[in-house]
């Protein structure tokens, strides 16, 4: 197999001093040579399947405006969907929504650990690592995107708060989301824990003590820069409200 040049997992903005820790999990459509198309045309590889279209860019307009590290991967979730354990169906789906993918059927056992071995113990490590280093107790957030049309229904909600059994975080966001935006704002839409969607949230937030939050964007509202810009201000000022809001009630 044919030795992927570039990383699985980026640090963007590693010198941030912020305690909020961005993770952009599903942030490329790369399918390194090792691994090739999955049998996959075009079409597929640009879709929703293969990514989260808009995720990164609005999370890298975050790190920037809350002065945070972002952690994210470089491969494709059809390759290896990071936001899942290696023994979830979903961590090498072979269908995908509508999407069949060819590449991913009947798997062996060393082929699975190959993907596991190459694309999620680097994203792990990396985000394990950088949560270690950090100076203060990070705030973790994991910035997501979600197409409108999901098996021929549509979606209104426009962003989702998710959140595991910790929802201080959702709560608070939640709470404030009306002074921040008009867009239809829910609680664990479109997807919730029993979709198996916070992995990452329980590895690395649930089982650190820290704080966490997921945030899904509808990929339509943010299919241009400067979409991206503005949903990345009004998530910014709403996180820092939220958690400004919980530091008074500390201290109450």
């Amino acid at each position: 197999m044919t030795q992927d040049a570039e990383p699985a997992a980026i640090l963007h903005n590693p010198t941030a001093q912020g305690n909020v820790l961005l993770v952009c999990e599903h942030a490329s459509n790369r399918f390194p040579a090792g691994f090739g198309d999955l049998g996959l045309d075009a079409a597929a590889k640009e879709s929703h399947a293969a990514w989260d279209p808009g995720a990164l860019a609005v999370a890298k307009h975050m790190s920037g405006l809350l002065d945070a590290k972002l952690v994210a991967s470089t491969v494709s979730r059809l390759v290896y969907d990071c936001n899942r354990p290696p023994y979830a169906l979903g961590a090498m789906p072979a269908k995908s929504e509508k999407f069949t993918i060819p590449g991913n059927e009947n798997l062996t056992d060393a082929e699975r650990k190959q993907r596991i071995d190459q694309v999620y113990r680097p994203f792990l490590t990396l985000l394990y690592d950088t949560i270690s280093s950090a100076v203060k107790e990070p705030v973790l957030a994991t910035i997501h995107s979600f197409t409108p049309i999901y098996n021929d229904r549509p979606r209104s909600v426009e962003i989702g708060i998710l959140h595991d059994s910790d929802t201080r975080l959702a709560d608070a966001m939640l709470a404030l989301a009306p002074q921040f935006t008009d867009m239809n704002v829910q609680r664990n839409e479109p997807y919730g824990p029993e979709d198996g969607v916070t992995h990452t949230l329980k590895i690395h937030g649930l089982e650190n003590g820290l704080m966490n939050v997921m945030i899904e964007v509808r990929n339509d509202l943010i299919a241009t820069p400067e979409e991206q810009k503005n949903v990345a201000k009004i998530l910014a000022e709403l996180i820092s409200a939220a958690l400004g809001k919980l530091e008074k009630e500390v201290e109450k």
